[in-house]
Order: C-alpha cells, then sequence, then structure tokens
C-alpha cells in the first residue's frame, strides 16, 4: 500500500469536500492541487470527478429529512412532485452540453492557466451580480430574502428551475464553479440567496452521481482494485469535509454575501497566471 498516495487521495478529499458547495470552482481547485502533488493521467482525472459523490452523500445526509419526506410524498404530494420535477429539469441541460462538449473541454481547458482566467471572470461575474442584488434589494437586507421574487424552494417555477440548470452547464469549464454558477445566476434569476444556495445543493445530487458515474464507467478498463484505496480515502475525506462545509455555508449567508469570495477568485487566480508565466511554479498537466 503506497502511503503517499494516500496522503495524496485525503488532501485531493479535503479540497474537494471544501470547495465543492462555495462559489471558487472545486474541479478548478483540484486540477491545480494534483498539479502540485504531481498527480496526473487517466486515473486522477477519474478520481477528480468520483470524490464528487461523496460530497454529493454529505449533502444527502444533510437534507435527508427533506429527502424522505419528497420520496414519501412523490406519488401524491403536489409540492414533492414539483420539488422533483424541477430538479429534474435542472438537470437534464448538464447532461445534453456534458456529452456533447465534454471530451472538448477536458482535452482543452483542464490545464491551470484557462483555469485561472476562468477564476479571475468569475470572480467579476460575482462582484457584478452582488453589486446588481444590493442595489435592488438593500444593503440591510444581507441574505436577500426579504424582497426576492422566490423566497422559498417550494415556490420556484420549471421556468426557474431551467434557467438555473442552464446556468449550470457553464461550469464544464474548468474554474467556473458548479455551485457559483447555480447560485450567482439563481440570485440573477430573481431566487433569494438562501433558495439559490439551497437548491444549488439540491441540484448536486444528480449532477454528481451522474458525473461521477458515467467517468468511472467510461474508464473502467483504466481501472484496478489497487485503485480502490486511492478513491476510498478520497471519497471519504470528501464527504467529512463537504458534511462541514455546507452547514457553514447556511450559517454564511444569513448574514454575509459571496463579495470575499469574488475577491479570493481573483487574487488566486492572478497568483497562478503569475506563477505559470514567470516559471516560478512549473504546473503539471
Amino acid at each position: 500500500m503506497d502511503l503517499i498516495l494516500l496522503g495524496k487521495a485525503a488532501v485531493m478529499g479535503v479540497v474537494e469536500g471544501l470547495t465543492e458547495f462555495l462559489p471558487v470552482s472545486s474541479t478548478g481547485h483540484l486540477i491545480l492541487t494534483a498539479s502540485l502533488l504531481g498527480l496526473k493521467g487517466g486515473v486522477t482525472k477519474t478520481f477528480e470527478v468520483a470524490i464528487q459523490t461523496g460530497a454529493m452523500l454529505a449533502v444527502m445526509w444533510e437534507y435527508r429529512l427533506r429527502l424522505q419526506t419528497t420520496l414519501a410524498g412523490i406519488a401524491s404530494e403536489i409540492s414533492a412532485q414539483r420539488f422533483a420535477r424541477n430538479v429534474l429539469i435542472a438537470f437534464i441541460p448538464a447532461v445534453v452540453f456534458g456529452l456533447l462538449l465534454g471530451k472538448i473541454i477536458k482535452e482543452q481547458l483542464f490545464h491551470p492557466v484557462p483555469v485561472a482566467i476562468a477564476f479571475i471572470v468569475g470572480g467579476l461575474i460575482i462582484l457584478w451580480v452582488e453589486r446588481r442584488h444590493h442595489a435592488l434589494y438593500g444593503a440591510r437586507d444581507e441574505a436577500g430574502t426579504r424582497q426576492a421574487r422566490v423566497e422559498t424552494v417550494d415556490a420556484m417555477s420549471w421556468l426557474d428551475a431551467l434557467k438555473v440548470g442552464l446556468v449550470q452547464c457553464l461550469a464544464l469549464i474548468p474554474g467556473t464553479s458548479r455551485s457559483g454558477a447555480t447560485i450567482i445566476g439563481g440570485m440573477l434569476f430573481g431566487l433569494s440567496r438562501k433558495v439559490a444556495t439551497e437548491f444549488s445543493f439540491y441540484l448536486a445530487i444528480p449532477t454528481l452521481i451522474g458525473a461521477g458515474a458515467y467517468s468511472v464507467f467510461k474508464e473502467r478498463n483504466a481501472l484496478s482494485l489497487n485503485d480502490a484505496p486511492m478513491f476510498a480515502v478520497g471519497f471519504l475525506f470528501s464527504f467529512i469535509f463537504a458534511l462541514l462545509c455546507i452547514r457553514w455555508l447556511i450559517r454564511y449567508i444569513s448574514t454575509h454575501d459571496f463579495t470575499w469570495f469574488a475577491w479570493y477568485r481573483i487574487a488566486f487566480g492572478g497568483l497562478i497566471l503569475l506563477t505559470a508565466t514567470t516559471g516560478m511554479v512549473q504546473w503539471v498537466d
């Protein structure tokens, strides 16, 4: 058993868990972390996607009561049917665009410099949306829930769900952030900060399950039982730290906006570009 490799897997799991649900791009951070750790190849790329399932299970555990209620009432309760319908509608665009463009995007954009550029552009978009949000709803309502058009997940229409699903497709570009696209996009479309964040959690369930299962299936011939410990460690650490992050983020958005995340993205992206262009860090593609 390679303990050094398991240690690297643990680091990757921590990074995935801490970044999956924040608007900072877990994929971008995983690409950069793998590069620094010297992890590369098809197995590593599959590992990066597969451990997202650990983060997804953290969502299912945190919201297990809501999910149980929905499953129990799916046959007879309108609210449960509407919730399930909206999650499904929001999920479909990612499937379509992922199958059409996923291979090209991985070949062309899964490298440190494109990720850094996406970090910076995403940060600027978050700053713009937050400024617009405060102008519309006022500085006193930091959580953005009092005057937003949609104040509960159950009040979302199918069109709201479709819009969120379409902006989630932007996360196919590494460095964009799936949670950032869905949360900030949802706010732009009239969802409160709380609703946009909560729906982003729910949408992560089918999205991350689908991405993880598809990636493992596609690379099944390149994987072996020797890879199982690495995947298990990454999965476990991803679950633990994602659960901690979800609970922290729920408290955070009640009194804060996402401006600090935007500045982090811009600063981090700038640092990557600086180190890459000057040769201070030899990034591994």
